[in-house]
């Protein structure tokens, strides 16, 4: 008897929006697994064009829509329908799988910094989503998460022993040669910027966008640089807003914010930086300084919670809550210039194909 391929359906409905951790996450991991053809994937979500963009097309993926763009009619209608239609052996959902199964769940749980740092977050997504976050881990049947920071947070929090990491990885695109001068010229005529440091990441408290621009300005870092940041609005920042706002409006014209970044305009601005700076609090794992990395451009990071395991760039980590220290480090990646040297560990330690075998490990395979 023939044996028929294991089917996995994966709820990419995160791709309808703009990149962000779990898209990458989920970008790197598939098209990894996605190559061995004992096994079939069914790929969802409302947008299939531009799923079909980022994966391809292959005779064992299969692009299917959602009908509408509503969670709860995805979650409750949607999903257990096309998981009965399509005989799925495994469901894989980010943070929250439907409270009905139909098959075998896998849940990713990235963070649970919401518990460990209350004061970032408002006090109904700490309510709704302990409840939602925990319920689907502690049903599922094979439970990931992507650092081992977020492993023993969520066996505190949740009472999970089993729990998979599935690391992150950086885009091998990140590790392409380019011309750097080219890169920079287009980045100025399209963005309008130049010698610029780079924060990318969505805009949150926790984020500390408040003591990048506070070091930058304060350390006179403006007269030689520009700040670009990337990322879409989350949880307002009220303290940076009320510093940003005091600005002289000459110092304000060297700090631009841009959102709604696709994944080529997002490649090509990290390439052009002169300097990547991740000043975050609180992470489950941390992906932009590495992607900078990889790109050969000087990056400094935060020394904070999952980003305290990139001890190969200890000597570019800062205390989240020092100015002087991020000032300091700096000072010392600009003097550096390039990051050839930590490029190399992390296209070791930090690959998809470690992150599918260990998927692949989870799951019996």
């Amino acid at each position: 008897m023939q044996h028929r391929p294991i089917r996995i359906l994966v709820d990419c409905h995160v791709f309808d929006g703009t990149f962000q951790g779990t898209t990458t996450y989920l970008k790197g991991l598939y098209q990894e697994l996605i190559k061995d053809a004992d096994m079939q994937f069914f790929l969802v979500a409302n947008d299939t064009d531009k799923l079909q963009k980022v994966f391809g097309t292959y005779d064992n993926v299969t692009y299917l829509a959602y009908r509408s763009g509503n969670k709860f009619i995805r979650l409750l209608f949607d999903l257990p329908k096309l998981i009965r239609k399509y005989k799925i052996d495994y469901a894989h959902f980010q943070y929250v799988a439907p409270p009905i199964k139909q098959c075998k769940h896998i849940v990713t749980l990235h963070d649970v910094l919401f518990l460990d740092f209350p004061h970032y977050f408002p006090l109904g997504y700490r309510l709704k989503n302990r409840f939602l976050f925990g319920t689907s881990a502690r049903h599922a049947d094979v439970v990931l998460t992507v650092s081992n920071y977020s492993k023993q947070r969520i066996q505190k929090h949740f009472g999970i022993s089993e729990i998979t990491i599935t690391p992150n990885a950086v885009d091998p695109v990140f590790f392409e040669a380019y011309d750097k001068k080219a890169v920079q010229e287009l980045v100025e005529k399209r963005f309008g910027a130049k010698d610029y440091w780079l924060f990318v990441s969505r805009w949150e408290p926790r984020k500390n966008h408040d003591l990048l621009l506070r070091v930058f300005v304060e350390k006179g870092f403006y007269n030689n640089y520009e700040l670009v940041f990337i990322g879409d609005p989350a949880i307002p920042n009220k303290t940076y807003e009320a510093y940003y706002h005091g600005l002289d409006a000459l110092i304000k014209q060297k700090i631009k914010m841009l959102n709604k970044v696709n994944f080529d305009d997002l490649l090509l601005l990290v390439r052009g930086a002169t300097l990547s700076v991740y000043p975050s609090v609180a992470e489950g794992f941390g992906i932009p300084p590495l992607e900078a990395l990889a790109a050969n451009v000087p990056a400094i990071c935060s020394n904070a919670t999952a980003m305290s395991d990139f001890d190969f760039m200890s000597d570019w980590l800062f205390d989240p809550s020092d100015p002087e220290d991020l000032a300091q480090k700096a000072h010392l990646a600009l003097q550096a210039k390039d990051a050839a040297d930590k490029r190399e560990k992390i296209a070791r330690r930090f690959s998809w194909t470690v992150a599918a075998q260990a998927f692949n490990n989870a799951i019996g395979r």
